[in-house]
């Protein structure tokens, strides 16, 4: 599994995402990998996003499990991770 992170380095709360996800990454056992809109816009137009900050949780292929669109704190974060 892997986490996507989509963000725009001038959204303010996909700074605060950011920081939520720095502060528990020694509790997050999925890779995260992080796609700024900007400049990777056709990623963000397959996966469907129309906002930032989104998260899209996705299995080794891929395909979509879930996704949360927005802020969201750390306990918010880990319940989203679980599976």
């Amino acid at each position: 599994m892997k986490l996507y992170k989509f963000y725009a380095e001038w959204c303010q709360p996909c700074k605060m995402l950011s920081k939520v996800i720095e502060d528990a990454k020694d509790k997050i056992d999925v890779e995260i990998v992080s796609f700024d809109i900007d400049q990777e816009m056709m990623t963000a137009i397959n996966y469907g996003v129309r906002g930032v900050p989104a998260m899209i949780l996705v299995d080794d292929e891929g395909k979509e499990i879930k996704r949360q669109a927005g802020l969201v704190n750390e306990n918010q974060l880990l319940e989203f991770l679980k599976v």
